[in-house]
């Protein structure tokens, strides 16, 4: 048997394309269809040495590249210079793309499995996107044992990728652009071969991926990271063989993620379970699943209905508030006509030519804002569809949005809409319900642009960061170098503007922190509130510590002239009696300056430490005689007895004084002056001072005369 003729790659790029003429695209395009023909009428076994022998042949080569084209360009890649509708080039190129599917189908259902290039996730994710989920999840549902391995293999290599992307993406490392495009691409693929899905999510680690990733602020990224995480759970419960064990326990971990999300800084609506049970039907497809009796009569979960209803409920209290996808209560009411316009002007009866009856024919649907708005949703999950395709689908589902998007995914559209134009979208539309106004004398004269509100501009327009242009390597969170400290400056002489330690240590010899225009005259009240806590307060050492410490400052404050040791000023600080002091007591500049301060304004506490450093210290060399004798009284040096004071009463204490009376000639505002004054009057009754006073009285009142 003669050796067919290897294919040719199918022209990926646009530009190539278009260097081709008309005819010679007529040509290749027959071409391709003629071979591919051959290479299927090829029996098992010679099709299986063609495809062992594909450098040779370029079978995967062709399907790959025709493929990718397909992706890009869509029917026009086949078609460049005419209308895949029209004539029999058209016919070519839709015999043509029939034909690569069924060449892929072939080489897929071989027990050998084919050349790696048809096998990898980038080529299935093409071909399920091209050929649609029905057609190619029936190929590869049937996948051999081998080339399901050979897929798998290249499905974990992505799902290893992913999770160190995403993972160093929310740190601001990792490749977003790159991780959003391959969850866009392999959406295609999870869609049509759910076992894809279940590979993806088996583990927890691509689902804290994904939730981790969510979290960067990139509504595409985010869009990207629901739809998957949507395919790949509904996907669970595609039959014939359902995961609902593997599902209820991902259901778990969204809800366990959702709880902990709450508890961070976020909003809880801005975590990826709220976007997921908001924006998707996910709720309403697994509940109708799981309760929809199977062929054996029971429910599609069996035993795992009981896990998955309950978690099901939970999780619906995540839903964003107002994220029902029906009319917005802010809908303005249509204005009624009542009939109170002017009449229009009769016009003349004239026959509609044939361009009339075309203008007339394409004037453009009249479509409310919230029509648009429903599309808008449609088109966040498929970005390729068309505004007028979706229109027509809302159309044929009364405006469900969530019944579009589940027949969407699952390819379940009605036949009179499976063969439209999905890349179509509106022209002009009128955005109001109300009909076009009656009165057509406004006048249509053109007006002036209005001039356009100022814009703030500052530096930082068009930079880097401005144009998403800027390296993610360069993005950190916090300092760029947080482990570099004072010394490693200094230390780095690299720079032109490297500080100059020398100076530095200038400055702060010559800076002096006291000087300086605070009023510090009420800071005693907080000095004092220093606190050693060396020994444990209360105990007896302690109460030793402070007496030692207050005789050594007592001393060193009566030691020095105007007790400059405990001046407040650098040069005092700095002295070699100061530094001594401290050592000694183990208190702070600022302790022992605030204890010479209260001792200035306490005399009792500077009385008390002057008793104490002129008690009797053992050094009495005679003892002098206490006892009284005769003749022996000195009062006329004008001093008391040692017996004790003239004209006291017996066994009764000295006038004015004895132990805890105090002294009326003391200081004044002296605490035990004040006291003794106050007894000193108040004791003038039992003195017989009143006796005095009373007989004086009498006496004045006779008229000075005795008797």
């Amino acid at each position: 048997m003669t050796a067919l003729p290897p294919f040719a790659l199918f022209p990926d790029s646009a530009a190539w394309r278009q260097q081709i003429g008309p005819t010679d695209w007529a040509l290749y395009l027959s071409s391709w269809r003629a071979l591919a023909a051959a290479y299927l009428a090829l029996p098992d076994a010679a099709f299986a040495a063609a495809l062992a022998n594909d450098e040779q042949t370029g079978v995967s080569s062709f399907l790959v590249s025709l493929a990718r084209a397909l992706v890009e360009a869509g029917p026009a890649a086949l078609a460049p210079y005419f209308s895949t509708n029209s004539g029999s080039e058209g016919d070519a190129a839709a015999a043509l793309k029939k034909s690569a599917f069924l060449l892929t189908a072939r080489a897929l259902r071989l027990p050998k499995p084919p050349p790696p290039a048809l096998l990898s996730w980038e080529h299935l994710s093409d071909v399920s996107r091209v050929y649609g989920r029905r057609r190619t999840g029936h190929v590869l549902a049937k996948l051999p044992p081998a080339s399901v391995g050979v897929a798998e293999a290249s499905l974990s290599a992505l799902k290893k990728y992913l999770i160190k992307n995403m993972e160093e993406g929310s740190a601001g490392k990792g490749d977003v652009r790159a991780v959003e495009s391959r969850l866009l691409r392999v959406n295609y693929l999870i869609s049509a071969w759910p076992a894809a899905g279940a590979l993806l999510l088996t583990g927890s680690d691509y689902l804290d991926g994904l939730a981790a990733c969510f979290v960067i602020m990139n509504p595409p990224l985010r869009r990207a990271i629901v739809t998957n995480l949507y395919v790949s759970l509904i996907g669970l419960t595609e039959p014939p063989t359902p995961r609902y064990s593997l599902l209820s326990d991902l259901l778990y971990a969204l809800r366990a993620a959702a709880e902990e999300h709450k508890k961070g800084p976020l909003r809880p609506s801005d975590s990826l379970v709220a976007e997921l049970v908001s924006v998707t039907p996910l709720l309403q497809q697994i509940q109708q699943r799981a309760e929809a009796p199977s062929s054996s009569g029971s429910t599609g979960a069996g035993t795992s209905t009981n896990r998955i209803l309950p978690i099901l409920k939970d999780l619906a209290k995540f839903k964003k508030p107002g994220s029902g996808l029906h009319l917005p209560p802010g809908r303005l009411k249509r204005k009624l006509d009542k009939g109170k316009a002017a009449a229009p002007a009769p016009a003349p009866v004239a026959v509609p030519s044939s361009s009339a009856a075309g203008a007339a024919s394409s004037t453009p649907p009249t479509l409310h804002p919230h029509k648009l708005s429903q599309i808008a949703v449609v088109q966040d999950l498929f970005p390729d569809l068309g505004s007028a395709f979706v229109a027509k689908l809302l159309d044929e589902y009364n405006d469900d949005t969530e019944q579009v998007v589940a027949c969407l995914l699952e390819d379940n559209l009605p036949p009179h809409l499976v063969g439209l134009d999905r890349t179509e979208n509106l022209g002009h539309v009128a955005l109001s319900d109300a009909p076009p106004p009656d009165n057509q004398h406004t006048s249509m004269a053109p007006h002036a642009t209005p001039p356009l509100p100022p814009s703030q501009r500052n530096i930082f327009d068009n930079d880097e960061l401005d144009s998403l242009s800027l390296e993610t390597s360069k993005l950190h969170f916090g300092k760029s170098k947080a482990k570099t400290t004072a010394d490693d400056l200094l230390a780095d002489r690299s720079s032109s503007k490297a500080p100059n330690k020398a100076a530095i240590w200038s400055a702060l010899a010559a800076f002096d922190s006291d000087d300086d225009e605070r009023d510090d005259t009420y800071d005693a009240v907080d000095v004092g509130g220093t606190v050693d806590n060396s020994v444990p307060a209360g105990s007896g050492a302690a109460e030793d510590l402070h007496a030692a410490n207050e005789q050594t400052l007592y001393a060193a404050y009566m030691a020095t002239p105007d007790a400059s040791v405990f001046q407040r000023d650098a040069f005092t600080r700095r002295s070699q009696e100061r530094a001594k002091l401290r050592e000694e007591t183990g208190m702070t500049d600022e302790a022992l300056e605030g204890w010479a301060m209260m001792l200035a304004r306490n005399p009792q506490q500077r009385r008390r430490l002057e008793l104490q450093s002129s008690a009797f210290g053992g050094e009495q060399t005679q003892l002098e005689r206490t006892s009284w004798r005769a003749g022996e009284d000195d009062e006329e040096d004008g001093a008391p007895s040692r017996g004790g004071f003239r004209g006291r009463g017996r066994g009764g204490p000295p006038r004015g004084g004895g132990r805890g009376r105090g002294n009326v000639a003391g200081p004044t505002g002296d605490k035990d002056t004040q006291q003794a004054r106050n007894r000193k009057e108040a004791n003038k009754g039992s003195r017989a001072n009143h006796n005095r006073r009373d007989q004086r009285a009498k006496k004045m009142a006779r008229g000075g005369f005795p008797g």
